[in-house]
């Protein structure tokens, strides 16, 4: 099967005529026709009902044009593809990515992507972990960014990289005394936690039941700039990944405070569909993403016997 025996077929289905698809191809009509009868032969079927009042596709021959046309459009694009590789990347990228990962993970990687790959357009959308999901799933973005990345039906997850979650409370709180908090000094503490349907959240919780710590949350919030504030303004606390919180440390708006007991470690993942066409820009970030940013730690791809926590 050729590309050219492709465009005789589309050009026999459009035309509805031998003749005018031989004349298209600069082909003679029992060749057009040779042509034909030897693809239904590869094929094991009939793609062409012959009558006395004209010709029509059969089923499989509705079937067999769009397929046609859908590879004869990628063959059309391969020029341009092909000279991307010398030319580099270029296009649009669009990105979604929670807001603790688009905030303060990702700005360093786009930076020194638009430096390699100037003529492409980064574009970032910052949302909820399920609008992440649904936006890679539905092609309206190309990557996504979440944390406790999960497995997902038509989604290739790999883990690209991992937080800590740390305790933050403001300057003059009383555990800013302690050299050593354990978990029990959460115990009666005002406590500004995640939303409960943020994956953080759930893992929070589930890290807190385990080791028997019990915190009814004094105020909840999907952001985590909001979480920073309430703790700043309201005098509680919280966990919150490492990363988000250095630049208050150094101003010294908030302070961290190790806790005795297991790290409570928050796995970052980069997520994309299955089996669609990509733009070289998206080969050209996944890339640069891996080989910038994993040097000292391979990515994690997720086995299919993933159970993490769904979300980011």
């Amino acid at each position: 099967m050729y590309i050219q025996t492709l465009q005789v077929f589309c050009d026999l289905a459009e035309s509805g005529s031998f003749s005018r698809a031989a004349v298209a191809n600069g082909v003679s009509q029992s060749a057009v026709s040779q042509q034909i009868r030897a693809l239904e032969k590869e094929l094991g079927v009939c793609l062409v009902d012959r009558s006395r009042s004209g010709l029509s596709l059969s089923a499989q021959g509705q079937v067999f044009l769009r397929a046609a046309r859908e590879i004869l459009a990628i063959y059309d694009q391969l020029p341009a593809r092909l000279a991307d590789v010398d030319q580099g990347a270029t296009g649009n990228l669009r990105i979604a990515a929670v807001y603790s990962i688009g905030l303060y993970e990702l700005p360093g990687r786009v930076k020194h992507f638009r430096e390699t790959y100037p003529g492409v357009n980064v574009q970032v959308e910052y949302c909820r972990a399920s609008q992440v999901y649904a936006s890679v799933l539905d092609g309206s973005v190309d990557v996504g960014l979440v944390a406790f990345p999960s497995r997902r039906t038509g989604l290739h997850v790999e883990v690209f990289d991992e937080d800590e979650l740390v305790l933050i409370c403001p300057p003059r709180h009383p555990l800013v005394s302690k050299l050593d908090v354990s978990l029990k000094d959460l115990n009666g503490q005002r406590f500004v936690a995640f939303g409960p349907d943020i994956p953080t959240r759930k893992a929070v919780d589930r890290y807190l039941r385990d080791q028997g710590v019990r915190l009814v949350p004094h105020l909840e919030f999907d952001n985590v700039e909001i979480v920073k504030r309430a703790v700043e303004v309201d005098g509680c606390v919280s966990l919150v990944p490492r990363k988000t919180v250095l630049g208050e440390v150094e101003r010294g708006s908030l302070v961290v405070r190790e806790i005795l007991g297991p790290p409570l470690v928050r796995p970052l993942g980069i997520l994309f569909r299955h089996n669609r066409p990509r733009p070289p820009a998206w080969k050209a970030f996944l890339e640069a993403f891996r080989k910038r940013h994993t040097s000292e730690k391979e990515l994690v791809v997720l086995p299919d016997s993933s159970a993490l926590p769904a979300g980011s």
